[in-house]
Order: structure tokens, then C-alpha cells, then sequence
């Protein structure tokens, strides 16, 4: 496989071009079979895939890297082509009788002006729409202490923090009978083992349990004035989670609900077996901290998405009319008032979206042409 890297010569970036025989066999296989798959789809559809391999795409271009901190540049892995993942006897596949994809809020989440029921909605929602013909079901909120997880202070942010693993057994004894997946989200920062400093999530791939925490996706959360500091602490009670009563969280604004679908859509894409991508920028991409992760685009590369396609059987105009109709429903028709209400927080904050909204609309024009 042909990696080519051009370095800017005013800077550090670097830019991933793969070939197109490369791309195409990324995209389509060699195998016989796979290609009879790709040749049956509808041919709107393979015009859009097909622009996976095209140089001069407006819709799928090649990943940059900006420092030796990203994530390719520090974690080297092999690639993931749509034939391995379709061959991969270890991914976990929707059936009939486990369809839906849970969700299991933890601790609270948002200021007064979005209830963290108008949120779950949202995120269900937008779930729904990215993974096309399955069911999201939001569980119940929990407090943090009907998990019965450890958590601490951190000794260098000084915000509080929950253990991951420990949530991964809570969300298994809670996982139900039809589930595809559950996935446990928060507020709050996570902590693998006292070693670490903090981690974005963990899962359980074989299990199809994931835990994930939006807490660093708040703008403010490494600056000095971050409102979820603690004094520092040496120890706290283990069974004391009063500590958590009132606890800061950040206000729903519409960066963090985009990041927040961003990173449930990405996490869930793992569980059903799709590797961090290398090929084109993608929401699969991997992302080492936050600048490198609000780089990524919010949907996949056609190679992903073909994968997923296989994994669920939607259409994919269909799919692309689902989120633009999430994007779109508390829009259409509103009057002056409900505008208003919209820009004070009380609706859906999609502003963040706008661009990716704009790339949906030309993904159709393409598939409705």
C-alpha cells in the first residue's frame, strides 16, 4: 500500500494521500464476491462511494496531520479495509433480536436552560439518524452512586473523577436481552486506574459496552477558571458520593452537543468493528486530544460508510435525509418568538452544524441526481 506524505515547507503538516488503486481496492476488494456486492448496490449510491477515489472530491479529501502528537503520527496501526472488517469474524453484528443500541446517562448533565431529558432526546436522535434502521433507547438517568464506582481528585486538574472499568461492570449487569450495545455516557472525567491521569473512554468491543465522558469537551475545562475544580483533597471517603451532590457541569451549548454526537457516534462505530480510519477524513479517524478530534468531520469516509451499510442495510440517501432532518426540525416554521427561544438555549442549538449540514446537502445532490 502506497502512503504518501507531502510536508508544507511553512509548517508542520502533513497531508495522507493514498493512491486511487488504492482507495478503490480500499473501498470495492478484490475478492470476487465483494465486488459483486459493490456492483448490486444502486448505482446513485456507488457515485457517491466512487468519490472516494476521485483527486479532485469536494466531499471526501485526505487526512492532514498537524503535529507528532496526532494520532496516526503516534499510534501506528494497520489499516482497515472494507474486506477485512467484512471478513472479520470477531465484529459484533446487529440480528433481529438485538437491534437496539442503549443509553445510559450518569450523573447529571447541563445547566438549568436544556434538561438533561431535551439532551438524551437529541443525542437519541442524532444516534438514530447516523445509525440508520436501528433503535437508540435512553435508560433512566442514574447518580453516580448507584454505580458503586471509585472516583477521586485529580491531583493535577483537581476536578472529580469516576473509574471507567468499575462503570464497564456496572453497565454490563444493566445491559438488557435485545441490546446491540450500551453505552454509558457523562459529565463527569474518567480514570482507568490510578496510574493514568484521565482517559475519554472505554470499552469492552467483544461485550459491546462502551463508557464515555463529554467533561473535556467543555471550552473552559484547561483554563484556570474552570467552575469544576475542587479545593485540593487528599483522600475522599469511598463510600461518601456526596461529594457529587451539585457538582458542576457544563451548560449545553451547541459546540458540545456537536461533540457530543461526534464522539457517541464514533465510540459506537468501534463496537461494531470499524477500526480508527487512515484512508480519508472521517469521523473514525483517531483523535489524541481535542484540537485533533474537532478536526475530524462528522460522518464517515465512503470506505466507513460502506462498511456500516453492510453492518445494517440502510439506504444511503436515506440515511443522509435522516440527519438532515435532525438538523433541520426545529427549524422549519418557526416563527419570531421560537427564534428567540432558540438563541436563549430552550431549542435544539444546532448552529455548530452548519457545516456539515451544507456537506449533507451536497452528499444528496449526488445521490439524487
Amino acid at each position: 500500500m502506497l502512503l504518501v506524505f507531502y510536508l508544507f515547507p511553512f509548517g508542520q503538516m502533513k497531508v495522507i494521500e493514498h493512491s486511487e488503486q488504492v482507495l478503490r481496492m480500499a473501498l470495492i476488494s478484490k475478492n470476487t464476491q465483494l465486488v459483486k456486492l459493490y456492483e448490486n448496490l444502486e448505482s446513485r449510491e456507488k457515485c457517491l462511494l466512487n468519490e472516494a477515489f476521485q483527486p479532485d472530491s469536494v466531499l471526501f479529501r485526505p487526512i492532514t496531520l498537524h503535529s507528532e502528537s496526532d494520532w496516526i503520527s503516534s499510534h501506528p496501526e494497520p489499516t482497515q479495509d472494507f474486506e477485512q472488517f467484512y471478513n472479520d469474524p470477531y465484529r459484533s453484528r446487529p440480528t433481529s433480536q438485538k437491534s437496539t443500541i442503549y443509553v445510559q446517562p450518569i450523573g447529571s448533565f447541563g445547566d438549568t436552560k436544556v434538561s438533561t431529558e431535551d439532551y438524551m432526546k437529541w443525542l437519541k436522535d442524532y444516534c438514530e439518524a447516523f445509525y440508520y434502521g436501528l433503535s437508540v433507547k435512553i435508560l433512566e438517568p442514574v447518580p453516580v452512586s448507584h454505580t458503586g464506582c471509585a472516583f477521586r481528585v485529580n491531583e493535577y486538574t483537581c476536578n472529580l473523577q469516576i473509574h471507567a472499568g468499575d462503570l464497564l461492570k456496572y453497565l454490563k449487569k444493566k445491559k438488557p436481552e435485545d441490546a446491540f450495545c450500551i453505552v454509558g455516557i457523562t459529565m463527569i472525567d474518567l480514570y482507568p486506574r490510578a496510574s493514568w491521569n484521565f482517559v475519554f473512554g472505554q470499552a469492552s468491543l467483544t461485550e459491546g459496552m462502551g463508557i464515555f465522558s463529554f467533561a473535556r469537551y467543555d471550552s473552559d475545562f484547561y483554563s484556570a477558571s474552570y467552575k469544576g475544580r475542587l479545593k485540593r483533597v487528599k483522600k475522599l471517603p469511598s463510600a461518601d458520593y456526596s461529594v457529587f451532590d451539585g457538582y458542576y457541569t457544563p451548560a449545553i451549548n451547541s459546540m458540545l452537543l456537536l461533540r457530543s454526537c461526534k464522539t457517541l457516534t464514533h465510540e459506537i462505530g468501534h463496537i461494531f468493528g470499524l477500526h480508527h480510519c487512515q484512508w480519508l477524513q472521517c469521523v473514525m479517524q483517531g483523535s489524541n486530544h481535542l484540537e485533533e478530534s474537532d478536526r475530524r468531520p462528522l460522518d464517515l469516509c465512503p470506505i466507513c460508510l460502506r462498511k456500516l451499510q453492510s453492518a445494517i442495510g440502510f439506504h444511503i440517501v436515506e440515511r443522509y435525509q435522516a440527519l438532515l432532518g435532525w438538523m433541520d426540525e426545529d427549524d422549519s416554521g418557526m416563527d419570531a418568538e421560537f427564534r428567540n427561544e432558540a438563541k436563549m438555549g430552550l431549542l435544539k442549538p444546532v448552529e455548530a452544524f452548519k457545516e456539515y449540514r451544507e456537506w449533507v446537502l451536497k452528499c444528496l445532490d449526488v445521490l439524487q441526481k
